[in-house]
């Protein structure tokens, strides 16, 4: 029998709110305080991730938080002219370096968090929670900017480095808004399809039948950001159904993208992708557990 429609509800709601939000205002107020070294350069703080999104589980308990230096930055020149590289190419160079600005930012939260409480993980700095707050992950970036014309023709996004997968960009800002914009297109329907895809992973790493990085939460709302929005009509039983037929008996799965949609969704050997072969596992267990429920 399917998953019954009283248990999609359940697993359609947002997690997390309050703690999520007093978290993120702590860590915000402590990165942007006039204490820190890089108070005078130019930067943002913002959030990414399933909170920022909205798509927040209650299996999900991290708060994702990005600070990004803007006083220094870098383009994809690609497809500009070579007129407009040279332009590109003759810019000054920054007399302020990122490792000096990351360093910084772990000062700062060392002191606002203590010490003890700060550690550097392999993508992030990581905060650990606290009775009164949840653990959190802040990316420390600069601003990449891919051209498409020169000089304010570019699509704005964060590059960083990372200490075991080499250097990440990624494009959170356009993710969240095109997030945004198909909840809005769906009839608000969206997000709460994107929390139970989640849940019906959560389930399958319960019972042990996959692992929790055969399908991130990143790649599961880029899945169905480019779900047809005449598949999120009905009831949530129709919707899943809708979505899982609709990926199962696609032929060309090359073109997918992101829902940043600056990356390709599918593919082997790149850390902002996702392996054919964890997506195909993914949808695969998922009917299976739809079926027999």
């Amino acid at each position: 029998m399917p998953i019954p429609e009283s248990q999609l509800e359940i697993w359609s709601k947002q997690g997390s709110v309050s703690q999520s939000s007093s978290t993120y205002a702590s860590v915000k107020n402590a990165l942007e305080s006039s204490n820190s070294l890089y108070k005078d350069k130019s930067f943002e703080v913002f959030l990414q991730g399933s909170y920022g999104n909205d798509t927040n589980i209650y299996a999900e308990s991290d708060v994702d938080v990005v600070i990004r230096l803007d006083s220094i930055f870098r383009g994809d020149i690609d497809s500009l002219s070579t007129e407009e590289k040279n332009a590109y190419n003759n810019l000054p160079n920054s007399t302020y370096n990122f490792k000096d600005f990351k360093k910084a930012v772990i000062i700062r939260l060392q002191n606002a968090f203590g010490k003890e409480n700060i550690t550097e993980g392999n993508k992030a700095i990581k905060i650990k929670p606290s009775l009164s707050r949840r653990s959190v992950d802040v990316v420390v970036a600069h601003e990449h900017r891919r051209y498409h014309s020169w000089p304010h023709g570019y699509t704005s996004g964060i590059v960083f480095p990372t200490l075991l997968d080499g250097e990440i960009i990624n494009y959170p800002k356009k993710h969240s808004d095109n997030c945004t914009n198909k909840h809005q297109e769906t009839n608000q329907n969206f997000k709460p399809m994107v929390r139970i895809f989640k849940n019906i992973r959560s389930k399958l790493v319960e019972d042990k039948i996959i692992t929790k990085d055969i399908a991130p939460s990143y790649f599961i709302e880029g899945l169905l950001h480019n779900a047809p929005k005449e598949l999120f009509i009905g009831s949530y039983e129709d919707m899943v159904v809708n979505i899982l037929n609709w990926f199962h008996n696609m032929s060309d799965r090359s073109k997918l993208l992101c829902a940043n949609e600056q990356h390709y969704l599918l593919r082997d050997g790149f850390s902002v992708c996702w392996p054919p072969a964890n997506a195909q596992k993914f949808i695969n267990e998922a009917i299976k557990l739809w079926n027999n429920w």
